[in-house]
């Protein structure tokens, strides 16, 4: 289980991100679109160019990202990073291990929202699968994303519904994730909390607790939803 004292401040999640330069039917390198329930998302630009393509109920926009744009956007946001030229990107996470919990759901095609089993053999890649068949998978979820991401595109009325599919699929991890939440950042903020009380009474004994940590990538190369990932351990 992810504590408040396991990640980033506050329950943040970081990782570092190469965009998929695979192109797509419509003639775009990038990654796969899927939206977060719960969870804000920051893209701070480290190299490269590219761009972030968003559809929300006010419509669709795409904003560009070089070196030093962060772009942020919060749940309810579908999401395409376009990759143009070697777009890396510092990703950080709202609520540390949820997003890996299930809270992202890609945009995929009606019928395979409606079925969970569907949508897990459409959309999971075995960890213990070889490298060739992992990169088969994540383009053919990436590709068939998209059906439903040009759908959307085309239809956005059919955003709320795509909104009802996804809070049904993940309907059954809810528990899951509350409890995910209150020992992460719902925990980071009652300390904070705590450390302000003591403060006011004059007590300073959590300053002689303090620490430092530092760590490398736990996991590297992995295939996302977005790119090769970085990922940390309990970050």
């Amino acid at each position: 289980m992810v504590t408040a004292f396991e990640g980033l401040p506050g329950g943040v999640a970081v990782s570092h991100l190469c965009v998929y330069d695979w192109p797509a039917a419509d003639g775009v390198s990038g990654g796969t679109p899927h939206m977060h329930l719960t969870c804000s998302e920051a893209h701070v630009v480290t190299g490269g160019r590219g761009s972030v393509q968003t559809l929300t109920t006010s419509g669709y926009d795409g904003t560009p990202l070089v070196p030093g744009t962060v772009a942020r956007f919060t749940p309810g946001t579908v999401h395409r990073l376009v990759n143009e030229d070697d777009l890396r990107i510092t990703v950080l996470m709202q609520n540390s291990g949820l997003p890996e919990a299930g809270d992202a759901v890609l945009t995929l095609p009606p019928v395979h929202l409606a079925d969970p089993e569907a949508y897990a053999a459409a959309t999971v890649i075995p960890a213990d699968a070889p490298e060739e068949e992992r990169e088969r998978i994540a383009r053919a979820r990436r590709d068939l994303a998209l059906e439903g991401y040009r759908m959307l595109r085309e239809a956005p009325e059919g955003l709320a519904d795509f909104h009802r599919a996804a809070a049904a699929l993940v309907r059954p991890r809810l528990a899951e994730w509350r409890e995910r939440w209150r020992n992460g950042a719902a925990a980071a903020a009652a300390a904070t909390g705590e450390q302000l009380d003591r403060l006011e009474q004059g007590d300073l004994s959590h300053l002689a607790d303090a620490v430092v940590r530092a760590e490398q990538p736990s996991e590297y190369g992995k295939f996302g939803m977005c790119g090769r990932l970085d990922v940390y351990q309990g970050v």
